[in-house]
C-alpha cells in the first residue's frame, strides 16, 4: 500500500513562491541603493509578469 501524497505543494507551491518572492522585492525595495534596486526590481517584477502573463492566457 503506498502513502497518500499531500497535495499541499500542487496547491499552494507556485502562490507561496509568488509571495516569497514578492516578499524578497519589498524587503530589497527598503533596504538600500545599487544592487538591493536590482533585487526590488526583479523580485517585484516577475510575479507582475507572471500575474500579466495569466490574465491574458485565461481571456485569450
Amino acid at each position: 500500500m503506498k502513502p497518500r501524497q499531500s497535495n499541499f505543494w500542487r496547491v499552494f507551491g507556485i502562490p507561496l513562491g509568488i509571495g516569497v518572492l514578492s516578499a524578497v522585492g519589498l524587503f530589497a525595495a527598503l533596504l538600500g541603493d545599487g544592487l538591493w534596486d536590482s533585487l526590488s526590481w526583479v523580485g517585484l517584477g516577475i510575479p507582475a509578469v507572471i500575474g500579466t502573463w495569466a490574465l491574458f492566457k485565461r481571456r485569450g
